[in-house]
């Protein structure tokens, strides 16, 4: 996912803007002259309503509630947990550990 995303990415359940960027692993991209860095994984937070969107192999996954699948949501949880604000993995919506 480019950094530049969160300028336009918002909660989909409350449309709360900016979403917060907490990055796992990231890789330096290029295509002719121009470079960026590029977030691998990492998770999107909503400060409004706690939920949490996960970027996975650099795809935001920004489902509704009713989409989500808990079996990979709480995966996820557990495989990052040392980088994810202990607020998410307790409270967090709509899965949290």
């Amino acid at each position: 996912m480019k950094k530049d995303l969160l300028n336009i990415l918002a909660c989909p359940m409350d449309k709360h803007h900016p979403l917060k960027l907490i990055i796992f692993k990231e890789r330096k991209k290029q295509y002719g002259d121009e470079s960026w860095d590029e977030v691998v994984y990492g998770i999107l937070i909503c400060e409004k309503c706690m939920r949490w969107y996960p970027i996975d192999d650099e795809i935001p996954i920004m489902l509704p509630d009713d989409l989500r699948e808990k079996e990979k949501d709480i995966t996820f949880l557990r495989k990052w947990k040392e980088k994810i604000p202990e607020r998410v993995l307790e409270e967090g919506q709509p899965h949290h550990l």
